[in-house]
């Protein structure tokens, strides 16, 4: 295999979305059964219009994931200020979308600069954690890519940084923070409008695609294995919908079991989870064929007391156009939600907790509580020996 760290010479995925969803970890409750469950989308707003709240830079972007993050931000109120790029092809591109930004020479330029309150980054995985501690020592705020750290030693010194500092590094879990029916699945929980969660299903199937992706990623050591990279994302909902704030690793495995010119590619990974707030079951794969049109046919599903919801992120099979599609069954009715018109608040929120230091977008706890089940599940994986 060539470099492994060479730049990334062609577009890894499609530009994702220019914003961002979250809200705050669930009770572990739902309302009382009188309660009045509102299907209408929570509509965020600033304590103050978009304008510019506060000033961000970039640091790396190996991954197209970062076009999403910074908008997010933007329409959040933060303004782009400043980037610094190895990469000269990736350079060329960024500077051309953004170009009132400036270009910095240096990392340092950009941790030195007092008026630069956060960074954002999508550089290459184990390059992340790395970074993202030299920006807590520096003062600043971290928002990085998924996955936001892909080893044990990185997890445990950032943790020690982040404790030490008091920043807030934030992963971008963008199956959330960018899908707006996962959004609105998150209202209609909070609303009470299943009962109790019991169980999430996350099936999260991806499209290979080789020749689009860079040659880091066919190597674990750099991107981490599929329960770490892909499953950050699974692991996040899981916490989420069941408000856990406690749980473990039941099972986990993991293989390659169709791509043997990739060795050090996982293309497949399951995980069962437990925790104080419901059970959990995650499935991962590059399985997703050429005939689905989108990049991966991800699906979530919400298993409540008095019903479940349905999550179809990119698409809907039976034909309906487009992404963020919501099914509700309960105890009244069966109910279909078109999300894509639904508000994101997760850059606005994020925003509000640099400014005010409060924790709105995610928690801190959540965030590396994700993190560190996506490296225990990867720990724990019994490895599938098998190539069909």
């Amino acid at each position: 295999m060539k470099n492994t760290r060479s730049s990334n010479r062609r577009n890894f995925i499609k530009d994702t979305a220019a914003v961002a969803a979250g809200i705050a970890l669930l009770p572990a409750f739902p309302l009382a059964a009188s309660a009045k469950v509102s299907y209408e989308p929570v509509v965020y707003t600033p304590e103050k219009p978009v304008e510019t709240r506060i000033k961000f830079s970039v640091i790396g972007i190996n991954h197209s994931h970062i076009y999403g993050m910074i908008g997010a931000v933007q329409k959040g109120g933060g303004e782009l200020v400043s980037y610094y790029i190895k990469e000269a092809d990736l350079l060329a591109q960024f500077a051309k979308k953004y170009p009132k930004a400036k270009q910095a020479k240096s990392e340092n330029e950009i941790l030195e600069d007092p008026t630069i309150q956060l960074v954002l980054s999508s550089g290459i995985p184990i390059d992340r954690a790395p970074l993202g501690i030299h920006v807590m020592k520096h003062g600043k705020d971290y928002l990085v890519d998924k996955p936001g750290v892909i080893t044990p030693e990185q997890f445990a010194e950032v943790k020690r940084v982040q404790k030490e500092t008091k920043r807030i590094y934030s992963i971008m879990f963008s199956e959330r923070f960018e899908n707006r029916a996962t959004v609105r699945a998150g209202e209609l929980v909070k609303a009470g409008a299943i009962g109790k969660v019991i169980q999430t299903v996350n099936l999260a199937p991806h499209k290979m695609t080789p020749e689009t992706r860079p040659e880091w990623y066919f190597d674990t050591k750099y991107c981490g294995p599929i329960l770490t990279d892909i499953g950050s994302h699974q692991f996040d909902q899981y916490l989420f919908f069941t408000g856990s704030t406690k749980a473990e690793v039941v099972a986990s495995q993991m293989g390659n079991v169709n791509h043997p010119q990739y060795p050090k590619l996982y293309d497949f990974g399951d995980v069962m989870l437990r925790g104080n707030g419901g059970m959990g079951y995650i499935r991962l794969d590059w399985f997703t064929p050429n005939g689905v049109s989108t990049f991966g046919d991800g699906r979530l599903t919400i298993l409540g007391t008095e019903g479940y919801i349905e999550v179809r992120k990119t698409i809907d099979l039976a034909g309906r156009p487009g992404g963020d599609h919501l099914f509700l069954a309960n105890q009244k009715e069966i109910k279909y939600f078109d999300c894509s018109k639904d508000p994101l608040p997760f850059g606005g929120q994020l925003i509000d907790d640099i400014i005010n230091r409060t924790e709105t977008a995610m928690p801190q706890a959540h965030c590396f509580l994700a993190t560190e089940l996506a490296l225990l599940a990867t720990k724990k994986a019994q490895i599938i020996d098998v190539h069909l």
